[in-house]
């Protein structure tokens, strides 16, 4: 038994004492601190290996664009349809080699002799003018790049005519064409097949014959002959590139358009734009002539709160809207180019229907129609129906109902139309410089005629003068 003064032992194990909260967290965080503090002084040692490899990266980048735009080439189709059409420029003369009996075991001046040889066949075959149109076609197909090509690129080649030989100059350069095609493409074909038989060889491959007689081609037993093997393909690529841009040069110069051409498409161009200007005078003058009559009318008829008018009016309008109905389909008809055939343009055996709607629009209108109209040729017809609804419409829009005085007349070989109307009283006189004004004086200019406007007295005179032959 123990006695009174001595302490008890435990029978327990004592617990581990537990670290506070907050002493844990004071060590992970200076754990932390000495972590961030040797990353940042890391990061310090790299910072001048990082702004170096920039500065290298910076550097090289010049470089490294130049040498691609340089292997741009490469990607592109047209390159190799360029290459394609250089060896089949080939196939004559090899042909005609196959008959030279100097082929088998061929040296340079044998190779030389079938070069020759084709060129009076090949400069014959040019006499024919559809050999130009024949090779314009392929140069437009396989030298320049576009859709044929999956090229994303503007299509080239328009510059190439398509068109067969019409002078003995168009023949000429055909035949200078045919010539060096034939001749740049045996070249091709020959440092084509002597680079490959070059590769091949440094490669470890045995020729038998080489393409050229004599040539000594590299022997590919030594130890970095292996590592060479790429150079003549890449010698090769580069003569591809080089060779197709200068045939796509050549074809410009050979097979662009002759003279001949260029000024038949320029009048081309220039008949298109006369009859785009003819097809705006006459929306002008049709649409401008209905247009006006229906203010006027409209306006007249409010102001008369007739209904007698209103309806005269109205009938007017209705006429108007559709003789400018019909002019418009009939151009949009020449515009569409449908093959329907567009109504003819009236003339002036329809001039009293168009002095009748000038009538009810409230201008006192006194014609005068004298001569043979019916004798009228049909464009000076045309054209002259065009400028009588070009000076009504003139008088309605800037004088209003005023009267006005018409005279259609045949005089000998001289068809003449003249209209005068009084100067609106608080109007500014005109000058004739009015688009309207302007395209009679161009009609008539067209016609090989002479227009007159301007202020008579008090009147305003529009004079024209067409001859009929």
């Amino acid at each position: 038994m123990p006695g009174p003064f001595r302490r008890p032992t435990r029978t327990t194990p004592r617990a581990p004492r537990r670290r506070p909260l907050t002493s844990a967290v004071t060590h992970g965080a200076r754990r932390f601190r000495l972590l961030a503090s040797a990353t940042t002084h890391r990061a310090r040692r790299l910072r001048p290996l990082a702004s170096a490899a920039a500065h290298r990266a910076r550097r090289l980048r010049p470089l490294a664009s130049a040498a691609a735009r340089r292997l741009r080439p490469l990607a592109r189709a047209v390159t190799y349809t360029r290459w394609l059409h250089l060896l089949v420029g080939a196939i004559v003369p090899l042909a005609g080699g196959l008959i030279h009996p100097g082929l088998s075991h061929p040296y340079p001046s044998d190779w030389l002799v079938v070069a020759v040889l084709p060129v009076p066949l090949v400069a014959a075959v040019a006499l024919v003018p559809a050999a130009r149109r024949a090779e314009g076609l392929q140069a437009r197909l396989m030298l320049f790049p576009g859709k044929h090509a999956r090229a994303w690129r503007t299509p080239e080649g328009a510059d190439v005519s398509a068109s067969p030989s019409a002078s003995w100059t168009d023949r000429g350069r055909t035949a200078l064409w045919l010539v060096f095609r034939m001749e740049a493409g045996l070249a091709v074909w020959l440092l084509s097949v002597g680079l490959a038989q070059c590769a091949l060889t440094l490669a470890g491959v045995h020729v038998e014959e080489p393409v050229v007689a004599g040539l000594a081609l590299p022997f590919g037993d030594g130890r970095w002959s292996a590592f060479l093997a790429p150079l003549p393909v890449l010698v090769l690529l580069a003569l591809v590139v080089a060779g197709g841009a200068l045939s796509a040069r050549v074809a410009r110069t050979l097979l662009g358009p002759s003279v001949k051409e260029r000024m038949a498409a320029l009048e081309g161009r220039t008949e298109r734009l006369l009859e785009r200007n003819r097809i705006a005078r006459e929306l002008h003058d049709s649409l401008g002539h209905a247009l006006t009559l229906a203010v006027v009318q409209a306006g007249a008829a409010r102001a008369a709160a007739d209904p007698e008018f209103t309806d005269r009016a109205l009938e007017a309008i209705e006429e108007t809207g559709r003789a400018a109905l019909e002019d418009l389909e009939r151009v949009l008809l020449l515009l569409r180019e449908t093959g329907r055939p567009a109504a003819a343009s009236p003339g002036l055996d329809e001039a009293a229907r168009l002095l009748d709607s000038a009538r009810s629009s409230g201008a006192r209108v006194e014609a005068e129609v004298t001569g043979p109209l019916e004798e009228v040729p049909g464009p000076v017809s045309r054209e002259a129906y065009r400028m009588l609804q070009e000076c009504l419409t003139n008088v309605l829009r800037h004088a209003g109902p005023v009267p006005v005085a018409a005279r259609v007349a045949v005089e000998g070989a001289v068809l003449r139309l003249e209209v005068r109307n009084p100067l609106a009283p608080g109007r500014e006189e005109r000058t004739g410089s009015g688009s309207g004004l302007r395209g009679i004086r161009e009609r008539a200019a067209l016609l090989g005629g002479s227009a007159r406007t301007g202020r008579d007295g008090d009147a305003w005179l529009v004079r024209v003068d067409l001859p009929l032959r």
